[in-house]
């Protein structure tokens, strides 16, 4: 066992919150260890992949309207800088 000392102050809080949710503190703290061990819902994505879902829903004008350099060209767009020569 892991004893944890904290200020009375800290601790009258603690049991406080726990008492709000109906639990002891100790429960409380196995609940809140407990939640923090989950696993995510969702795996993570790679960012690549939410842009590539995100942009499936732009319209197909604004698609053919965008620029095909913005990459390579993007501080000239951003910053109004001379474009590269690619």
């Amino acid at each position: 066992m892991t004893v944890v000392e904290l200020p009375d102050e800290q601790a009258a809080a603690l049991r406080a919150k726990a008492s709000a949710a109906g639990l002891t503190l100790e429960a409380w703290l196995q609940k809140l260890a407990a939640e923090q061990e989950r696993p995510p819902s969702q795996p993570p994505r790679h960012i690549a992949d939410v842009i590539c879902e995100n942009m499936q829903h732009v319209p197909p004008e604004i698609m053919a309207a965008m620029r095909t350099d913005g990459a390579s060209q993007h501080d000239h767009y951003i910053y109004g800088w001379p474009k590269k020569e690619v």
